[in-house]
């Protein structure tokens, strides 16, 4: 029974996530001054960040290179580049499922098999797992003190007896969690995802190229910092703030794109939510966020579209 659900569970629970946090940001907002930013902002702004979010998609694919040579095979950059995108835009039907789909249309295509591109593309993952990690990092130190500030304002507001009851819970909660992890089958599949970030780690530093790798990596990374921070530009509220400030943002974006599809509804909401511990208005963060996101996901939508319809064209003699 469960196993017949599952597929269907993985369709809809990210959806419903995404139906909730779009309720949840608009419960108190006055939708026409939300909607009036649609037409005040200066979409040149919005257009360059759709320039440089593509480039760090185009450098990912580059990069995808420097991880295949090292196991004897060549691949073609048109055909990352067409994967790549299409990988973004299956991830909008179920989370990293485009993943798996970019690894299995450059193995049917390159002659590539399957494990290897799959375990380029974990390497791929690890790597960006550090970067965020670091970003994050950055970001806590230069704002630790507004942070901190917050957390300590946060505590003041509870009583201590409902922190207690809090931190109790979470505490249980974590520790259930844990067992039942332990027990289920999926226990040996968080163990490999685990070992899969340290093999990606330890390809990544042996491989031959790992400089221009390693660029690559912080280029990309770059670009999302430099894409999130260049559209709030489009924003005249949000011109005195700090290049730093919008990093704390653009990490609790970029992590809230892993709990629904491609990060609809949640992404504009975490950006309100982080915003909002600078003192912008609830609406002129939504608005951003919102237009932060379109602006990426019709990127996404009409180059991954494309990229799924060229594809097979151009490999037709290696269908």
């Amino acid at each position: 029974m469960l196993k017949e659900i599952t597929p269907y569970i993985k369709i809809l629970l990210p959806i419903s996530i995404g139906v909730f946090c779009i309720y949840f940001s608009f419960r108190n907002i006055n939708f026409s001054d939300f909607t009036k930013y649609f037409y005040q902002i200066n979409y040149s702004w919005v257009f360059l960040g759709i320039i440089l979010g593509a480039l760090s998609h185009l450098s990912r694919s580059y990069r995808w290179k420097f991880l295949i040579e090292p196991l004897g095979y060549k691949l073609g950059l048109a055909n990352s580049i067409l994967a790549v995108f299409s990988a973004y835009l299956i991830n909008y039907t179920i989370p990293r499922a485009g993943d798996i789909a970019r690894a299995t249309m450059i193995s049917k295509y390159e002659k590539i098999p399957l494990d290897k591109t799959i375990g380029t593309i974990v390497a791929e993952r690890a790597i960006d797992v550090v970067c965020i990690l670091i970003i994050i990092g950055i970001g806590l130190i230069i704002e630790f003190q507004k942070i901190s500030e917050k957390l300590i304002s946060l505590i003041e507001g509870q009583e201590l007896s409902t922190i207690l009851i809090y931190v109790t819970t979470i505490s249980i909660f974590v520790i259930i969690l844990f067992l039942f992890l332990k027990k289920s089958k999926y226990y040996s599949s968080i163990l490999n995802f685990l070992s899969g970030i340290t093999q990606g780690l330890t390809v990544v530093f042996r491989m031959e190229k790992r400089n221009s790798f390693i660029f690559h990596s912080i280029f990309i990374w770059l670009m999302y910092l430099l894409m999130f921070w260049v559209t709030s530009m489009a924003f005249i509220e949000l011109h005195d703030f700090s290049f730093y400030q919008f990093m704390i943002s653009f990490t609790l974006a970029a992590l809230s794109i892993m709990l629904s599809n491609g990060g609809i509804g949640i992404y504009p909401l975490a950006v309100e939510e982080s915003l909002g511990w600078y003192g912008v208005q609830s609406t002129t963060g939504l608005a951003f966020g919102w237009v932060s996101w379109l602006s990426q996901t019709m990127m996404v939508v009409i180059f991954g579209g494309l990229s799924l319809f060229i594809l097979p064209f151009i490999n037709r003699k290696n269908s």
